[in-house]
């Protein structure tokens, strides 16, 4: 592994379901794996999207501050949804947590998501 590869985890995000890794930090660039609305213990966060989206934002400031970062230095996110009809509620959300020159994103409505989520959310961050 590169040195200039690093490997991201927090005890205060879910551990990765598969085999990839919450996130990994290349130079300045930090890629964040998707997060679905799983809660430290790896249980589904239930409730409407509104429960769930805060679960995959807060995840993934917790994956941040692992690599010393927060939502400030989010450069794209990606968000996937499985039902577009979220798409408001979400972005309501979303934008508590980016309010001020919030980041270049895509939504993209899928069929279904790991674990029966109704959301995920990737991250492309850049240290200042």
């Amino acid at each position: 592994m590169s040195k200039d590869r690093t490997v991201i985890s927090s005890p205060q995000a879910p551990a990765a379901v598969g085999p990839y890794s919450q996130g990994v930090r290349v130079g300045q660039m930090l890629f964040l794996s998707g997060q679905i609305p799983l809660n430290a213990a790896g249980e589904l966060q239930r409730g409407d999207i509104v429960v769930q989206t805060i679960q995959v934002l807060e995840n993934i400031k917790a994956l941040l501050a692992a690599a010393g970062m927060c939502l400030a230095d989010v450069v794209k996110t990606t968000v996937f949804l499985t039902d577009m009809g979220d798409f408001a509620e979400m972005n309501r959300v979303y934008a508590e947590y980016f309010p001020h020159n919030p980041p270049a994103r895509s939504t993209i409505q899928v069929v279904a998501l790991p674990k029966g989520a109704s959301i995920e959310i990737e991250v492309v961050a850049m240290r200042p």
